[in-house]
């Protein structure tokens, strides 16, 4: 399906866009079923927030229905929304007048080994340490070459998802999605107050275990922390969820409280 800028099928791009010079700009992949895309209201949030926090100025309520009718024509599969300060002068500053730059593309349904769902998946320890850096922390911004270096560190099958750890050692996420452990029953994932990508399906996950009673706990986490979890798995908003039954020397099995949230989440990208 053709590309959407602007709200008219496009092709091309203005080459003084600020999100190619300067990753100057924030994205959401959103899953699509039927012509809905799902967990809309988290994606649109999470975007919201980013554009106060770069002080990007956009009609959030005119996103949205581009986002629907984007959605709507193209059925099924994976919408990636790219949202840019648009143009501007060579230079870092900004231009005030700017206007913000959307970007709709679509792909068809992401294709993964169901394997991974069902016995779970191995990941790679990434040497690439996320940057610290509070100001970002959190958002889904362009400047992605940190995963870009560490997605490139493994080629293999047996690795489906790589963990990466900050500065300080301390375990943040994998490449593409975020991590949980559960320990004693209770719920846990790492503090993104200094890097980090705030998942929308972590996000969503945490409400769902709350709504059950579930103990969560939101704190930094180390190696060897995870060394003495009971289950660990990873998430995102295209897949949902994996268990985690290796990494490096480290192994475990596939666990209740997994599973459950699994289902949860199949429930909701299957809306």
């Amino acid at each position: 399906m053709d590309g959407w800028v602007d709200g008219q099928p496009a092709d091309a791009l203005s080459l003084k866009d600020r999100g190619l010079a300067y990753g100057d700009g924030l994205f959401e992949t959103i899953a699509v079923r039927s012509g809905q895309p799902l967990l809309l209201d988290r994606h649109l949030s999470r975007l919201a927030q980013g554009c106060t926090r770069l002080a990007i100025n956009t009609d959030h309520g005119l996103i949205r229905s581009e986002v629907l009718a984007y959605a709507a024509a193209l059925g099924e599969g994976v919408l990636k929304l790219i949202l840019t300060r648009g143009d501007g002068l060579r230079g870092y500053a900004p231009d005030p007048s700017a206007q913000a730059r959307r970007i709709l593309q679509g792909n068809p349904p992401a294709a993964y080994p169901g394997i991974h769902a069902e016995q779970g998946v191995r990941l790679f320890p990434c040497a690439t340490r996320l940057s610290t850096q509070p100001l970002l922390a959190g958002l889904k911004h362009l400047n992605r070459l940190e995963q870009v270096i560490a997605r490139s560190e493994w080629q293999d099958a047996e690795h489906a998802e790589g963990l990466m750890l900050d500065q300080a050692g301390r375990v943040i996420e994998g490449v593409f999605s975020n991590l949980f452990l559960v320990r004693n029953g209770v719920l846990i994932t790492a503090d993104l107050k200094r890097c980090g990508v705030a998942g929308v399906m972590r996000a969503e996950l945490l409400f769902q275990a709350e709504s059950l009673g579930i103990s969560t706990h939101i704190t930094d986490i180390t190696l060897e922390q995870l060394q003495w979890a009971d289950e660990v798995f990873v998430c995102n908003s295209v897949y949902g969820v994996w268990p985690v039954r290796a990494y490096a020397a480290l192994s475990w099995p596939v666990g209740p409280l997994t599973r459950k949230l699994q289902h949860i989440s199949r429930a909701l990208l299957d809306a």
